[in-house]
């Protein structure tokens, strides 16, 4: 049977459904006036015109229920496929957590090595983000999933392999550069493919599975952490297994439909529609988006580079401010400190043992994955507009409780008693500190203490050992046998009884920012950008993400050691809340709508676009009149030819 007569049935059977509460209504009175007298003509004039018009209404209807009713299991395959990408993707930025408690002891690493392994990762990143916006646009998604893959695979052998601190740096750039093509390509591909009702929800699946990565890695940091030696080459070389999953299944995977019409590949791009939404009619779809693509390309004028055509088309130029501010604002807000250091972080508090850094920092990275379970549940129901508004207003917050948990622990910092001489004068700095607080300040230093109960006492401020920072230069705690009495070494963290107050902070944060500023820049990012600017329009939003990243990661430790640790905080809250601000003034809602409508959206001055109460749950729908747009009211009749 032909595929138009297939569909005129489908259409009498949808019809026949919902009409099928008038038809079991009896009316006994019409069928006895008929066999009297004929009805008047004005009367089936009326009926006629009445039944054309809920006949559209309800043929509308039936294909909308149809086609959120009937969604191919072959599109959950493909976004799985692809989130196996953002499970790369956070696999790799948060085992480096726990691979760093390990790997400063076993290879000395300083302050400045820690945080070039964490940052040439994410340095890259930004690389290979911008570089994925030609590379998509050339070659297309599929391809660069594949390459990304690929280089997933090579990093994870040369980091587990790795015989020292520069070939590590070497896998964690490799890595780098998978995880940006992969960042901004997967989101792409999953919206293209994703039928409009699931988009929001499959594209933020793939940010469940970078969380899920990162509770993942935790995990595994956590098993490893007990191995004598060489626990972290385990950490770091199993994410080969995913990525050579991921590699393996693009290969019988299709290209993004919408890149294979833009390059004129029409009956492939038919034959993929037809694929991933089964038995739907992909006609209308099909002829959207090659009618979107012929528009796009004659109101950006066709000449130049894209980025060039971006920044000079207002709607696309806005639309980019828009991406680029969620992305740094995302990065700013200090998620990515939170998930590097979260192991640090709760040293800092004076969580004294590696083991249990290591495990509640898995607790944290739990609350994150469970947190944006709870964002793909609530995209397609609150909204992007409204979760990202709520989310980054309580991870404002939560900044805020985690930096007075820092500055609690601070005023209740143990008093230095003993200031013994430095036989060698290596750093008479060290024993000018009166508390510990401002002894930690100073990467040079530790603190040397005993414990009489809960109380410190017999506490001084030591110079680090440079070979290791997991005993003093001299004295009492400059080795084992010295601290066998009872004597305790801390470097990096003070200890207290207030360290339940960062953890708090830390569970808070990851609450409130997981369902949406974890999410929503990479899901908004997928949509507001037409096609012909979508792979460099992601580009640019990626990198922007990325090289705050590298900001960010790059210079904690050193914010720290200037603005100490609760001003490094409270300056990430301040951040938070002028991203408040930037969201509330500048995003619109894009839930409901199709790629193709979206652009519409910025047509309006910079911040005038965020979305009035009134419009919410307003239907709008364009249709082809004469080759153009025409946008129809939702008084106008929707069956026009």
């Amino acid at each position: 049977m032909s595929r138009k007569s297939s569909d005129h049935e489908y259409n009498l059977r949808s019809l026949s459904n919902l009409m099928g509460e008038r038809r079991k209504k009896p009316n006994d009175d019409s069928g006895e006036r008929s066999l009297i007298k004929a009805a008047s003509s004005s009367s089936i004039n009326s009926q006629a015109t009445a039944t054309a018009a809920s006949t559209g209404d309800l043929e509308r209807a039936a294909r909308k229920q149809f086609q959120e009713d009937v969604t191919p299991s072959f599109v959950y395959v493909l976004a799985g496929f692809s989130a196996l990408g953002g499970f790369l993707f956070g696999y790799d930025t948060g085992v480096v957590s726990g691979v760093m408690l390990l790997l400063k002891k076993e290879m000395n690493l300083s302050a400045l090595w820690q945080e070039l392994l964490v940052s040439s990762t994410v340095g890259a990143a930004a690389l290979s983000a911008l570089a994925g916006g030609v590379l998509n646009g050339f070659w297309g998604r599929r391809p660069c999933i594949l390459l990304a893959s690929f280089l997933f695979s090579v990093g994870a052998v040369m980091l587990s392999v790795a015989p020292s601190k520069e070939i590590l740096l070497v896998g964690r750039v490799v890595v780098g550069l998978g995880i940006g093509v992969a960042s901004m390509t997967v989101p792409v591909y999953i919206a293209e493919s994703a039928p409009t009702h699931l988009r929001g929800r499959l594209v933020t699946i793939n940010t469940l599975f970078i969380t899920g990565g990162q509770l993942f890695a935790s995990v595994i940091d956590g098993a490893f952490s007990y191995l004598p030696k060489d626990g972290w080459r385990y950490m770091l070389g199993l994410s080969l297994f995913p990525a050579v999953l991921q590699f393996f299944g693009f290969l019988f995977l299709p290209e993004s439909p919408r890149w294979l019409i833009q390059k004129g590949k029409t009956q492939k791009a038919r034959r993929v529609l037809s694929q991933i939404r089964g038995n739907q009619n992909i006609d209308e779809e099909y002829d959207s988006i090659k009618t979107s693509i012929e528009d796009e390309e004659k109101e950006s004028g066709g000449d130049g580079p894209v980025i060039w055509r971006m920044l000079t088309y207002p709607p696309t130029r806005r639309a980019l401010i828009v991406g680029c501010g969620l992305q740094m604002f995302q990065q700013l807000s200090g998620i990515n400190t939170v998930m590097y250091y979260s192991a640090t972080i709760l040293q800092m508090s004076g969580v004294k043992d590696d083991k249990m850094a290591i495990w509640l920092a898995a607790v944290t990275a739990f609350t994150n994955f469970t947190f944006t379970l709870l964002g793909v549940w609530l995209v397609e129901k609150v909204g992007r507009r409204k979760l990202s508004l709520g989310s980054i207003a309580g991870t404002a917050l939560s900044l805020f409780v985690l930096a007075v948990g820092f500055l609690v622990s601070a005023q209740h910092s143990p008093p230095i008693t003993l200031h013994p001489a430095d036989p060698s004068t290596l750093n008479n700095t060290c024993t000018t500190y009166g508390f510990c607080s401002d002894c930690m300040l100073n990467p040079d230093c530790g603190f040397c203490y005993r414990l009489n109960g809960s109380s410190v006492v017999d506490s001084s401020c030591d110079h680090v050992n440079k070979a290791s920072t997991g005993e003093a230069a001299w004295g009492r705690c400059s080795n084992e046998t010295a601290m066998a009495d009872g004597t305790f070494w801390a470097y990096n963290y003070c200890p207290t009884s207030y360290s339940w107050t960062v953890l708090m902070g830390l569970i808070m944060y990851l609450i409130f920012f997981a369902p949406g500023m974890g999410t929503m820049p990479w899901t908004v990012n997928s949509e507001i950008y037409p096609l012909w600017a979508r792979s460099t329009g992601n580009a640019c939003s990626s990198g922007v993400n990325w090289m705050f990243n590298v900001l960010v990661s790059l210079t904690f430790l050193h914010v720290t050691e200037y603005l100490t640790y609760y001003g490094a905080f409270f300056l990430y809250s301040g951040l938070a809340a002028l991203g408040f601000l930037f969201i509330y003034g500048c995003l619109p809602e894009t839930k409901g709508k199709k790629l193709e409508e979206i652009e519409s959206l910025f047509e309006n001055q910079l911040c005038t676009c965020g979305v009035s109460d009134s419009d919410e749950g307003r239907h709008v729908e364009y249709i082809r009149v004469k080759g153009s747009n025409y946008h129809l009211s939702d008084n106008d009749a929707s069956d026009v030819e």
